[in-house]
Formats: C-alpha cells, sequence, structure tokens
C-alpha cells in the first residue's frame, strides 16, 4: 500500500498505475468531512513521492462515489469568522489544486452518484468516465451557497460558460447521457465495464495516446471567452436567474458574479474569488436556514428509518372515499408501486377517482417522466370496488370520506369488520380528534391519522397521527408505507388539527384581525408574499376553500377555546354566509377565470367589498411591517406551544412540517428558526406590542424563559 486510511487507500496496480479508492469507514456513502480531506492531502502527498509513477485512477469502493461535503459540519463553518472561514476553504481548495497538478495523468470512475464536492473532485482530474446509471451536480444553491472548490472555475473552463451558469444555477443532478453530451464527462460505460475502461484510459494516457496536460490546461488558465462575449453571456443570465430564483435566494445570481469576476484569471486567483464569493453566501441567514432544512430532512429520515424494524409490510393498500382526496391517495400508491383498492358507494365517484389519477399518471407521460408502459401498470394497480370482497387481503386501510365524524366513525366501524384483525387503519382527517375517531373501533390500537396534504402528488408531507391507544406498530407500518410513497412523514400526537393546522388557524386569526382593523386584503397579500409565502392569505384561503377553513376554524375554537375562539363575526363567516367558498365556487375574497390551461387564476371582484365593508372597524395606520408581525406572531407562537405541548419531538420536526405542509418560505427556515433569526428576547418584544390583539399574542412562560436566557431552539 502506498497509504492506508480510514477513508481513504491508495495502492499500486502494476505497470506505475496507483488506485486512490475512498471508503469512509462506518459510513454507508463516502463524502468530505474533516477526516476525508486531511487523508486526501496526506494520499496526494504520498503520490507525488511515489517513484515510477505513470497514472492514478481515482475510485470508490462503495455503491455511490461521493455524495458531497458533510453537511453536517457547515453551519459549524459559516459560523467562524470571515478571515477564518475563506483561509479554511482556500486550504481545501489547494488540496484539490495538489491533486490536479500531480505530474501523471489522472483518471476518475465515477460509479454513482457524485454531487457537490464529489464532482469537483472529479473536475479536477484530468478524464472522467461515468457508469450509465450514475448522476452528477453541484446542488449547492439549494443550500444557499455556491460551489467552493473549483465547480464555478473548473466547470465553465471545461464546458464554457453557458452549460456551467446552467449546471451550477439550477442545482439540479444529471445523468450520465447528459453528462456526455455537454462535455463534463469523457466517456460512459456499462457499470461493469468501468473499471476497466478508466484503466485504459490511465494507459493509453500514461502511454502518451491521450494528451493529458492538453486536458489539463484550460482549467489553469482563464476562461477562453472574449472580454465583450463574456459580458453578454454573463450579463443576460444574471437577468434571467435572478427572475427565476426570486430576490429571496441569491445564490444563483452570485454564482454566476464569481464565474464572471474570475473568468479574466487563471485558476489560484479564479478559486480565491470563488472563496471569497463562498464565504459571502456562507454567512447569510438564508444559507444557515436552508442548511438547516437539510440537516432537518436527514433528521426525519434517520427517525422514520428507526421505526422500520416494528412495521408490518404492505403489500395492498386500499382508501375508502373516491373523490378528489381518494383518487390522489390511489395514485400515488399506484404509481410508487403499492398496489390499491379504490372503494366508494357510489359509481360516478369512483369513475371521478380512477379519472383524478389517470389525468395525473398521463401528465407525468407527457412530461417524461413515465413510459406508456408504466402508465398502464399503475393504472392497474388502482382497482376500484363497490363492495369490501377483497378487503380480506389488504393490510392497510386509508379512509377519506367527508369530514364528518359521525360518518367517519360509521364507516370506520364498517370497515374494521371486513379487514384482517392485524389490519391498519388510518383516517385522512385534518382536524378530527383521532381518540374521538377511535371510541368507534374494537381494536383501537390499529388506528391512526394518515393526514395527506392536497394536492396528494405534490405535497411531501403526511402528519402520522397518535391516538392515546395507538400501537407502535400501527405508527411504524404508517410511516413506512407514507414513506414508499415518496412521502416525508412527521409523527405527531393527537390534538386539534395536529400540528399543521393547529399553526396556520392562529395565522388566519391574524389575518382576519388585519381585515377588522380596516387593511385590505391584497395589500396583505402582498406583504405575505414579499415575505415569501407562495401566496399571501386571502389566496390562501380561496384555495383551501372557505367552507373548509369555516369548519376547520370552529373545530380549533372548540379546542383551543382561550385563544382560537373568537365572540365576533369574522370575514370567514361572512364569505361563507354568502356562499363564496372560494376557487371551488368561482368566487372568493377573488374571483376565479380558467386560463388558457384550464386552470382558475385569480382576479380582483370589486363585489366581495360588500360582504366586508359592513366587519370593518376603526381603519388603524399600520406599516407593512406591522402586517408581517400580525401574521406571523400567532402562527409562530402556536408552532412554539405545539412543541412544549409534545405534539412533535423536535423543533426539526415542527419547521419541516410548516415548510412541506404549508409552504413557510424556505428560506426562512421554518417558525422556530425564524424566531431565532429575531432573537427570541426580539419576538417577545414584538408579541408584547401587539398583546392588545388578544391571547394569540401571548408567548409563553417557556419562550420567555429562552429570551431572558439567550438560548435558541438550533444550536
Amino acid at each position: 500500500m502506498i497509504y492506508q486510511g480510514k477513508a481513504i487507500g491508495v495502492e499500486a496496480l502494476g505497470d506505475g498505475i496507483a488506485e486512490l479508492r475512498f471508503d469512509l469507514a462506518g459510513e454507508s456513502v463516502n463524502k468530505f468531512n474533516r477526516l476525508t480531506l486531511g487523508e486526501l492531502r496526506e494520499a496526494v502527498d504520498a503520490l507525488r513521492g511515489e517513484a515510477g509513477l505513470r497514472a492514478v485512477l481515482v475510485s470508490s469502493a462503495k455503491d455511490g462515489f461521493i455524495v458531497g461535503a458533510d453537511v453536517g459540519e457547515f453551519l459549524g463553518l459559516f459560523a467562524l469568522p470571515e478571515d477564518e472561514l475563506l483561509a479554511a476553504n482556500l486550504d481545501t481548495n489547494r488540496i484539490f489544486s495538489a491533486f490536479e497538478d500531480l505530474p501523471v495523468p489522472t483518471v476518475v470512475a465515477i460509479n454513482g452518484v457524485a454531487l457537490g464536492g464529489g464532482l469537483e473532485m472529479c473536475l479536477a482530474a484530468d478524464f472522467r468516465v461515468m457508469a450509465e446509471g450514475a448522476t452528477i451536480g453541484l446542488p449547492e444553491v439549494k443550500l444557499g451557497i455556491h460551489p467552493g472548490w473549483g465547480g464555478t472555475v473548473r466547470l465553465p473552463r471545461l464546458v464554457g460558460a453557458d452549460n456551467a451558469i446552467e449546471w451550477i444555477c439550477g442545482g439540479k443532478e444529471h445523468d450520465a447521457a447528459t453528462a456526455l453530451k455537454v462535455g463534463v464527462v469523457d466517456a460512459v460505460v456499462a457499470p461493469e465495464r468501468l473499471r476497466e475502461a478508466a484503466l485504459d484510459l490511465c494507459r493509453r494516457a500514461a502511454d502518451g495516446e491521450l494528451d493529458h496536460l492538453a486536458r489539463r490546461r484550460p482549467k489553469l488558465e482563464k476562461l477562453r471567452l472574449a472580454q465583450i462575449e463574456q459580458m453578454l453571456v454573463f450579463e443576460s443570465a444574471k437577468g434571467y436567474v435572478a427572475g427565476q430564483a426570486g430576490p429571496h435566494y441569491p445564490a444563483p445570481v452570485e454564482a454566476i458574479r464569481s464565474m464572471q469576476k474570475a473568468a479574466s484569471h487563471g485558476r489560484d486567483k479564479a478559486l480565491e474569488i470563488e472563496s471569497q464569493g463562498l464565504v459571502k453566501l456562507a454567512k447569510s441567514e438564508v444559507a444557515r436556514s436552508l442548511v438547516g432544512l437539510f440537516l432537518n430532512d436527514q433528521e426525519l429520515k434517520r427517525k422514520a428509518k428507526a421505526l422500520d424494524g416494528d412495521a408490518r409490510a404492505v403489500r395492498l393498500a386500499a382508501v375508502l372515499g373516491a373523490g378528489i382526496m381518494g383518487g390522489g391517495i390511489a395514485y400515488q400508491s399506484a404509481v410508487k408501486g403499492t398496489p390499491i383498492l379504490l372503494k366508494d358507494i357510489r359509481e360516478e365517484a369512483l369513475q371521478l377517482g380512477l379519472g383524478e389519477a389517470a389525468k395525473l399518471l398521463g401528465k407525468r407521460v407527457e412530461q417524461g417522466r413515465l413510459s406508456a408502459e408504466k402508465m398502464a401498470t399503475a393504472l392497474n394497480a388502482i382497482r376500484p370496488t363497490l363492495s369490501y370482497g377483497d378487503f380480506a387481503a389488504v393490510d392497510l386501510v386509508v379512509e377519506a370520506v367527508v369530514e364528518n365524524p359521525r360518518v367517519k366513525q360509521a364507516v370506520l366501524a364498517e370497515v374494521e369488520g371486513q379487514v384482517r384483525a392485524d389490519a391498519i387503519l388510518a383516517t385522512n382527517t385534518s382536524t378530527i380528534s383521532v381518540d374521538l375517531l377511535a371510541q368507534a373501533l374494537q381494536r383501537p390500537e390499529n388506528f391512526c391519522g394518515m393526514h395527506f396534504f392536497n394536492p396528494v402528488h405534490m405535497m411531501p408531507l403526511v402528519e402520522v397521527i397518535r391516538g392515546a391507544k395507538t400501537s407502535e406498530a400501527a405508527i411504524a407500518t404508517t410511516v413506512a408505507y407514507a414513506r414508499r410513497m415518496g412521502k416525508t412523514p412527521i409523527v405527531v400526537n393527537d390534538c386539534p388539527g395536529f400540528l399543521v393546522n393547529r399553526v396556520l388557524f392562529p395565522y388566519f386569526g391574524g389575518f382576519v384581525r388585519l381585515l377588522a382593523a380596516g387593511i385590505d386584503f391584497p395589500r396583505i397579500d402582498r406583504v405575505m408574499e414579499r415575505f415569501g409565502w407562495p401566496m399571501g392569505p386571502a389566496y390562501l384561503l380561496d384555495v383551501v376553500g372557505i367552507d373548509t377553513a369555516h369548519h376547520a376554524r370552529a373545530v380549533m375554537a372548540a379546542g383551543f377555546p382561550e385563544r382560537m375562539k373568537d365572540d365576533w363575526r369574522s370575514a370567514i363567516d361572512a364569505l361563507f354566509e354568502a356562499g363564496r367558498l372560494g376557487q371551488k365556487s368561482g368566487r372568493g375574497f377573488y374571483a376565479y377565470e380558467t386560463d388558457k390551461g384550464g386552470k382558475p387564476r385569480k382576479v380582483a371582484d370589486p363585489s366581495v367589498a360588500a360582504v366586508l365593508a359592513p366587519l370593518a372597524g376603526t381603519p388603524r395606520e399600520l406599516t407593512d411591517e406591522d402586517i408581517v408581525d400580525i401574521m406571523m406572531l400567532p402562527l409562530c407562537l402556536e408552532a412554539v406551544r405545539c412543541l412544549e405541548d409534545g405534539i412533535v419531538a423536535s423543533p426539526a420536526e415542527v419547521d419541516m412540517g410548516l415548510v412541506y405542509g404549508i409552504g413557510f418560505p424556505p428560506f426562512r427556515g421554518g417558525a422556530l428558526r425564524y424566531i431565532d433569526s429575531l432573537g427570541a428576547a426580539e419576538f417577545v418584544a414584538r408579541a408584547e406590542r401587539h398583546a392588545d390583539l388578544g391571547p394569540l399574542y401571548l408567548p409563553t412562560a417557556g419562550l420567555r424563559a429562552m429570551a431572558s436566557e439567550g438560548r435558541r431552539f438550533f444550536a
């Protein structure tokens, strides 16, 4: 062995060829953590001193190549003073440059995923061979930063500025065919031929048949693009990318700026410019929030996987109620490989549910994401039925009938008599207590909530609700089924509204208070959309349905009367009584027209003024900042209460539930991270300034203690 560490080994293969192999001990994947980077430095030093060396093959002993940097170390690094962070990043770049400067040709065999720093390692080599089925990419912009180990320097010099901008600013993963077409890799082969092909390149380069120095040279020089062409490429790209990314996500545009500034310099100066851009982004609140979300997501996945030991297999599922929601659940189950029965009591409802599934599958075929053959397979996996004839074979049933406790109890009691004693029953209720519904069952231990969000195929979250008598097997099985459906499950304890709706309705409470203070709802929508929400509260209520919101608000008022029960008539009440139910009825706060694509488009509707005018009290002069606080304070405070009440187990689950469930602005990281960004003391002070608005604005004792002690939800 030339070198042996815990993450990297270097072995002589004969004929002057050495293999540098990544194999991080104790991990299922390779990643660049402090250990791996330190060993890469030592391995490169060892190769430089190896007598008779003619070429280096770089490979991975794991199923993938390198997934990137260890994101778990990011927040600690980002907290360093700017000069220390810059120095640390430049030191890492010297390791990659030392590898690139080895006096012999280097070839990387990309056997699986190579992302971020993993791809940057590949770009530092002279030649790249990729296995069919492998994927590569530079996803750093999704974490609020841009590549920092040479990605913005080497990629444009290899494949041109246009292609590099698309890859870096898009942050997407790319398959082998795309990588070969663009020129990121030099060859694509079947996985079983990867090593042989890479070794062949090593020999040909070592023998002088391939000029590795000619391949290396462009990466060491300035970008081969005339000054006027640089300006045209980079300036036009900045405008387009800024429009796509929006004002809250600066990383894509900063990546272009880094590429542009570095274009007229050789590698080492260009890498310094890149590192300066990275440091600027890394010190931002956006990067901290997006990295925090990534880590939260990893924590959720870890928790969900930890339940696998108690989970039962779900080979056949069923959904009761074949409406839009039931059809969406059936589609999601079938397209992810679990056959499902779709039951209703009416034939026309079955056709509606099947039509919804067929429509969603058809869109995937149109988009090239699904073959016609796989569409047929998925449709065949949905079996419509008007009876319980096949329910004896069902492992898990999702009840998705009308949001009425009596109806749900009757349906659940009926299906319990038709399934095996070990079958799991789950209710798709959005607000009704799981314990209340369990009162109708003989086996409440096999019952839990499984709350999907609409539209099912787009919303990533599923709340799995634990009742007082729910067994661990029921929770584990439901979580595993949700994961198999491609969803992110969060386990929450039973209470009115569970996590997401319990937190959402105080937000709507802030909205109706603003309306009562004479603030126009279009202005509120604009302010909250600028804050980062995908749609303002009035538009959101129209999409949810005024009738749905009216019902849920009553449930929440009954569950938490001390702060959610209002003794005055709200805008939601007025619109509901006027039959203005939102998109579903064509009128709510807004009116709705059908666009060319057949989708509803909101337009201003002057007639709503007559409905809302009697509700407005004495107008108040409020700034946009006041509007944000009046909307956000009750939402965040209810999120704190959910954590303190034990409805969820961790701050990560609170924040991910809100980001995935209601579109909380990801760049703000979630409700609890938003409090952290302001500081608990400042947040409490803002709440106290609006104390006249009622108990929704009252900070908890625990939050006051955090404020006085300077503590945070996230370290």
